[in-house]
């Protein structure tokens, strides 16, 4: 049907009517004497302007900066009545808590539009043949309009773009998969992220209160092995570290997936990876309660990831079947790392 579709539209091309595009002295200098009761000279003397970066500081940390603005957002409190009641509905100590609750969450929420991503992504990658078609099919057009109407390579190329676009923006809304759409995953996981991380700072600050109690002397009672104190930083490294090992680990198996990447995508590749790093040492200087979110979050990622890989539950999910799909992904996957890593060592 699709090639049905394809040939009517190119049989349609020659009437497509392709178109050409067309500085005084100090004040506290003064030797006249200060009247009673006014300020002193010296504290009307003009100061220096602050830089750039300090400036930016002091308004973050001031009561009307940007970090308090959002502390005190509504989603900033949402987040918090969504952990203090999963912690007072469970009653589970805060390590459980924040564990069981990052769980729900990403099952919940992100793990249904990572599934619509991935049928987004399919969909998308299921048209390049028939996009590949249009374009030569187009371009044979373009090239004889250029010759009949003496084009330069200039329009004729912009020519070609122009209608290029169009027929393709129209596969995607045939088939209703929007490359845009396949972002939303970015847009929700990563506020939510963003909300839940302020949220449990602020608990571990000490500024909210549960049953006369406050949560801060719960969090700080309600760590569990080697991090029993959840408001103090983690001393060992093992969270920090762990952390950012997950973080490379996502970072590698969606590297491993992608054959031909560009020069633009192994940069961002190689950003990922150095910002992966870098949360290592940021990890090390904040609250475990923050660290232990985040490293639950990772593996929920990580978990998310692999899954998707299913052919069970992509079928389930009812993600249409691509070219890249395979029947073994694990041991693909598995193959893959090895030979990427273990072989170099040898």
């Amino acid at each position: 049907m699709l090639c049905r579709l394809c040939d009517g539209w190119l049989r349609s091309l020659p009437a497509l009517r392709l178109r050409a595009p067309g500085s005084p002295p100090p004040a506290w200098s003064s030797a006249r004497p200060r009247a009673p009761g006014s300020p002193p000279a010296w504290s009307r003397a003009r100061l220096p302007a602050l830089p750039v970066w300090a400036a930016a500081s002091v308004s973050a940390a001031s009561p009307g900066g940007w970090y308090e603005s959002l502390s005190a957002s509504a989603p900033v409190r949402a987040a918090e009545e969504v952990l203090l009641g999963a912690q007072e509905a469970t009653g589970l100590p805060w390590w459980g808590s924040i564990l069981l609750s990052t769980v729900a969450l990403r099952g919940a929420v992100t793990l249904p539009l990572a599934a619509y991503q991935h049928y987004i992504l399919a969909k998308v990658e299921n048209l390049q043949p028939e996009i590949k078609d249009i374009a030569k099919r187009l371009n044979q057009e373009v090239a004889v309009c250029a010759r009949q109407f003496g084009w330069s390579k200039r329009v004729a190329r912009l020519t070609y773009l122009k209608n290029m676009r169009r027929l393709v923006s129209e596969l995607y809304v045939r088939d209703n998969c929007h490359p845009f759409k396949a972002t939303v995953l970015v847009w929700v996981q990563l506020p939510m992220w963003i909300f839940i991380s302020v949220a449990l700072r602020k608990l571990s600050m000490g500024t909210t209160h549960s049953d006369g109690i406050s949560v801060q002397d719960q969090l700080a009672a309600g760590g569990t092995l080697w991090f029993p104190d959840l408001t103090a930083v983690d001393s060992t490294w093992i969270l920090p570290v762990s952390l950012g090992v997950v973080n490379l680990l996502i970072v590698e198996i969606f590297a491993l997936q992608k054959i031909g990447t560009s020069r633009f995508q192994m940069y961002v590749t190689n950003l990922v990876r150095a910002v992966s790093v870098l949360m290592i040492p940021v990890a090390a200087a904040v609250p475990s309660a923050l660290v232990l979110y985040w490293l639950c979050s990772s593996l929920m990622g990580l978990s998310q990831n692999l899954l998707l890989r299913s052919p069970g539950f992509r079928q389930l999910c009812r993600i249409p079947p691509s070219k890249s799909d395979s029947e073994t992904p694990y041991r693909d996957l598995s193959a893959a790392f090895c030979s990427k890593f273990l072989s170099r060592k040898r």
